[in-house]
Order: C-alpha cells, then sequence, then structure tokens
C-alpha cells in the first residue's frame, strides 16, 4: 500500500495514484502546473488542515479510480497515444465551441458577463498553437527516442537541439495557461451563474470548468508522468 506523506510534492502524488485527483480538485489544489511544492505547503497555502487532507487522500487512493492505467510504468507510446486521442481530441472540439458560446453570451448579456474574452482569447490562441507545437514537434521526437531506445541505435538528431528544448516551452506555456484558468474563475465567482441567468449563459460557465478540469489533468499528465520519462528516456 501506498504511503503518502506530506512532505511529498502534489504532483508525485498525483503521478502515484490517479485517484488522489479528485481530493486536489475538490479543494482547489493544484496538481499540474503548480504541482511541484509539498502537500503540507499547498495546504498551508490554501488555509487546509494538512492531516485531514491526508487522510482523503488515503481513502481516495484505496477507491478504484476511474482511469485505472498505471501511466508511470505504462508504454510512452501509449500515454502519448493516450494525450493526444483524449485531451488533444477535446480540446479541438471544446475550444472553438467556448469561443462561440462566449461571443453568443456577450452579445446577448454583456452587462452581466465579465470580460472572459480578454483572458479566453489569448489563451484559445496559445492552446491551438501548443497543441500543434506538441503532435507536429516534441510528440514525434519523444517517439523517435523510444524507438532508438527499442532498437538499441542512436538517438535521433533535431533541430531543436534535444528534448529539453521543447519541454522548456512547453512547460512555460502550460503555466500560461495555468494562469489563465485561475483568472477566469476568479473573474466568474468561481463558475457561479448570475440569477435569472439564460441557460446559454449556464452552459457557458459549464464547459469553461469542464475545460478546466480536463486541461488540469492534460498538464498533469505531461508535466508529472511524460515530460520527467521523456527526459529519463535521452538521459
Amino acid at each position: 500500500m501506498t504511503t503518502f506523506t506530506p512532505e511529498l510534492t502534489v504532483g508525485e502524488i498525483a503521478a502515484k495514484q490517479p485517484g488522489t485527483v479528485r481530493v486536489f480538485e475538490k479543494y482547489r489544489i493544484d496538481f499540474c502546473c503548480g504541482g511541484k511544492i509539498p502537500l503540507e505547503e499547498a495546504c498551508a497555502k490554501s488555509g487546509l488542515d494538512t492531516a485531514a487532507v491526508l487522510e482523503e487522500i488515503e481513502t481516495a487512493a484505496a477507491a478504484p479510480p476511474a482511469d485505472t492505467t498505471d501511466w508511470q510504468n505504462a508504454d510512452l507510446d501509449r500515454l502519448i497515444d493516450h494525450i493526444i486521442e483524449t485531451h488533444h481530441g477535446y480540446m479541438k472540439i471544446a475550444l472553438p465551441r467556448v469561443e462561440q458560446m462566449l461571443a453568443k453570451v456577450a452579445s446577448k448579456h454583456g452587462d452581466r458577463l465579465p470580460p472572459l474574452g480578454a483572458v479566453y482569447g489569448p489563451m484559445k490562441e496559445e492552446l491551438d498553437g501548443h497543441l500543434y507545437k506538441e503532435e507536429m514537434v516534441l510528440f514525434p521526437l519523444i517517439r523517435g527516442l523510444i524507438r532508438a531506445q527499442r532498437t538499441g541505435s542512436a538517438a535521433p538528431t533535431s533541430h531543436c537541439g534535444g528534448v529539453r528544448n521543447p519541454l522548456r516551452v512547453m512547460l512555460m506555456e502550460h503555466d500560461s495557461a495555468g494562469d489563465a484558468l485561475v483568472r477566469l474563475r476568479e473573474m466568474t465567482g468561481g463558475y457561479t451563474v448570475p440569477e435569472g441567468a439564460c441557460n446559454t449563459f449556464r452552459a457557458l460557465y459549464h464547459e469553461l470548468e469542464e475545460m478546466e478540469a480536463d486541461l488540469h489533468r492534460h498538464i498533469h499528465l505531461e508535466n508529472n508522468i511524460l515530460f520527467p520519462r521523456a527526459i529519463a528516456l535521452e538521459g
């Protein structure tokens, strides 16, 4: 049985046992971009009782997770496929859909809607490019490292100068997306729909919150599992 301690980072806990993500989401503890800090520090920042949170983490870890895949040890090719099919696939549909919904609500209820477009627009533009760069540059580079390891051949050469350089860019863009998500949540009061809001208004806030949850899980898989394993592979 896995033993969790206050000294473990939030990202390490989430990577070791995916079921614990439910606890972090409940308390709005950042387990992706901000996952490098110890649990006790994350709890202190949020005014939470570390012992109580640890108890919930142990309970969540013992429960069967929705995704039972051990991504820490799964084939890296399979992890990349999962990220593309599950998270990239979702974002390619959700990003333009939310953009259209936001424009519709702004045109009809601009007096009640916070200026979300000023944050969402740049975030969408950056994420569109981010997904493309991962699929066209980073992921093929990692797959090349996987093939080299399997065949015993030399690691592939790249104009990027190795996997660390594109990873550095991806991490910065993850941080940027994380900051945008924080601002969107703050601007909407935690996605609290105004009284008497229409169904489209409600749907917009729901879609934004769903996008936040998916991005957190997406970034977690990359920051805490895929990227460290890719660096170790290049070794």
